[in-house]
């Protein structure tokens, strides 16, 4: 079984976050240049299998796409085409960025490291693969 690997996609920096082999547990990896983030991916898949992609879609409070799809959506062709065996699915990121600083603030994290970017999209992603992983559970019936 191959691990789930979710992606915050950004402009500048890509957060990245996996699951266990297991599905069990959602760990931030890496948070990496834009510009990077498919050969990084490549070289993580060659160790690691990774059975899905759970991207981050970026929505309004109405619930409409926000424009930053416009960059994304390129990026989604460029990883489809890179990786066409890998099922690819999205999940709605709003409040990722204030769930991490919140989650940042409560874990004790000083100001300046609260201030880095880089973690902070690390979290952000984490926090899209564990809403992807409590949507997806499957609870008993008694």
């Amino acid at each position: 079984m191959g691990r789930i690997l979710a992606i915050d996609y950004g402009q500048k920096r890509v957060g990245l976050a996996v699951t266990d082999v297991l599905h069990i547990s959602a760990n931030g990896l890496d948070t990496v240049l834009s510009h990077e983030v498919l050969d990084y991916l490549e070289k993580y898949i060659a160790k690691e299998p990774v059975e899905k992609f759970v991207i981050g879609l970026p929505k309004q409070m109405n619930g409409q796409e926000s424009d930053s799809m416009k960059y994304i959506r390129p990026f989604v062709v460029g990883l489809q085409r890179r990786f066409p065996s890998i099922e690819l699915v999205y999940v709605d990121e709003r409040f990722t960025s204030v769930l991490a600083h919140k989650a940042m603030l409560e874990g004790g994290l000083k100001k300046k490291d609260r201030q880095n970017k880089e973690l902070v999209d690390k979290i952000s992603a984490t926090i899209i693969l564990q809403t992807y992983l409590e949507s997806t559970l499957q609870f008993p019936r008694f």
